[in-house]
């Protein structure tokens, strides 16, 4: 009977332990997307999860949507990222990185002027995240065939230097109604070639790009980031079962290290059907999970491991807490994102402290 505490082999990846550390967004990088030495403390702090799924990370300057988010298509970038996988080797973790390009949930003022791709020109309801003053998402550009085989290119190119960095292996960002995903889901893909129309067709790009990934990494030491419920950057599927099921069932052949799903448990989640189609690939759960629920879905195999976001933001040690079902460090929303000050980021007290303060 699985536990927090119990060894799994995903792929190639020997994970220590089931509880995953889930990719944050947390824009500290330089204004060149080169990650920072507070970066690898942060990673390090956190090296006791059985896998850690690095911050979504540009495979292109084109593909960003975020200021200071890193990035990993630069010599510069390699070396920054190099400094934090070592620092997490170091503490005995492992860590892949997530590849990520954000098609049209960016603006021309993030791209030098130049309109956002996607697979259609549907416009993104509501504002950029992020800006300042506040701004509509604009009508992005629908790619074409020729720039589509281009950027799985740089996804490849990526993963050469997600090696060349020392990370154990990669995820494709395939979620959150980022480039990938505006392919995969119905709403977003109005194409008529090859890329769009049947399940099939919006999933090639996808499956393209994973086959591309494993041809630097191995099937092995490969994951896939998928958000079934497209609650996220106005994204929609008028049959998320078929369309998800047929991606699983296709990244079943390929037996690729993992997938994972960013969905909340409600009576129409589908990720078991999900792990039931993929032909045993191992499936990290996610997204709103306490410690008794994330401790019955590794009890009752309904899920191989478990991640969490925002509880590892506050915990560094969040496995050793959740081990000992002692109590989680409160999360401060001040400096969650763009700021290189160590307060909110590298912090947070670990038990050990938390309790010796309490003496």
């Amino acid at each position: 009977m699985a536990d927090f505490n119990t060894p799994i082999q995903f792929g190639e990846l020997k994970l220590k332990n089931r509880v995953v550390m889930a990719p944050l967004t947390r824009s500290r990088a330089t204004a060149d997307r080169v990650p920072t030495p507070i970066m690898a403390e942060y990673y390090a702090q956190r090296a006791s999860s059985g896998l850690i799924i690095a911050e979504a990370t540009v495979i292109s300057e084109e593909a960003n949507g975020y200021e200071n988010t890193p990035g990993l298509f630069t010599d510069a970038q390699v070396e920054g990222w190099k400094m934090v996988t070592e620092a997490v080797h170091a503490k005995g973790g492992l860590i892949v990185s997530q590849l990520w390009h954000v098609g049209r949930v960016s603006h021309p003022d993030l791209l030098n002027g130049e309109t956002p791709v996607s697979a259609s020109n549907v416009q993104q309801a509501g504002q950029v995240s992020l800006l300042r003053p506040k701004r509509d998402y604009v009508v992005p550009r629908p790619l074409e065939i020729s720039e589509i085989q281009a950027i799985t290119a740089q996804f490849k190119q990526a993963a050469i230097y997600a090696q060349a960095a020392g990370f154990d292996g990669v995820e494709l960002h395939a979620a959150n109604g980022y480039l990938i995903d505006q392919f995969l889901q119905s709403k977003t893909n109005q194409r008529e070639d090859i890329y769009g129309g049947s399940v099939e067709n919006r999933a090639r790009f996808l499956l393209e790009v994973v086959d591309a990934l494993i041809e630097v990494w191995g099937a092995g030491r490969v994951g896939v980031h998928l958000a079934p419920r497209g609650d996220e950057h106005d994204m929609g599927d008028h049959d998320p079962r078929e369309t998800f099921g047929y991606v699983l069932e296709q990244l079943g052949k390929r037996q690729i290290a993992f997938f994972f799903t960013r969905e909340y448990l409600a009576d129409d989640s589908i990720s078991q059907y999900l792990k039931e189609r993929s032909n045993g690939i191992p499936y990290i759960a996610n997204m709103k999970l306490d410690r008794e629920t994330a401790l019955d879905l590794l009890v009752s195999e309904k899920a191989d491991a478990v991640s969490f976001g925002k509880a590892y933001i506050a915990n560094p040690d969040l496995y050793e807490r959740l081990i000992q079902d002692a109590p989680l460090n409160e999360l401060k929303f001040e400096n969650m994102i763009g700021t290189h000050v160590p307060e909110g980021y590298v912090d947070y007290p670990f038990l050990a402290e938390s309790l010796a303060h309490a003496e």
